[in-house]
């Protein structure tokens, strides 16, 4: 599976705020917690959107082969 730059970019962000969330609870930082878990959440959108992109893209690359024969 190739991931684009959206899925990646979302991974990334993902793994930012699970961290932050982490250490905001470990340090009874509410605010850095709240931050982590804005952070995962659009970590989550990013990669489904770029999953979307990508799915489409296949999509297309399939009919494009589909005609060519």
């Amino acid at each position: 599976m190739n991931r684009n730059r959206d899925e990646l970019e979302g991974k990334k962000d993902q793994l930012k705020g699970k961290v932050k969330q982490a250490t905001g609870d470990l340090t009874d930082d509410e605010r850095l917690h709240d931050e982590g878990v804005a952070d995962e959440a659009a970590g989550d959108v990013e990669e489904g959107f770029g999953r979307g992109r990508r799915k489409l893209g296949d999509a297309i690359e399939d009919l494009g082969n589909k005609i060519k024969r």
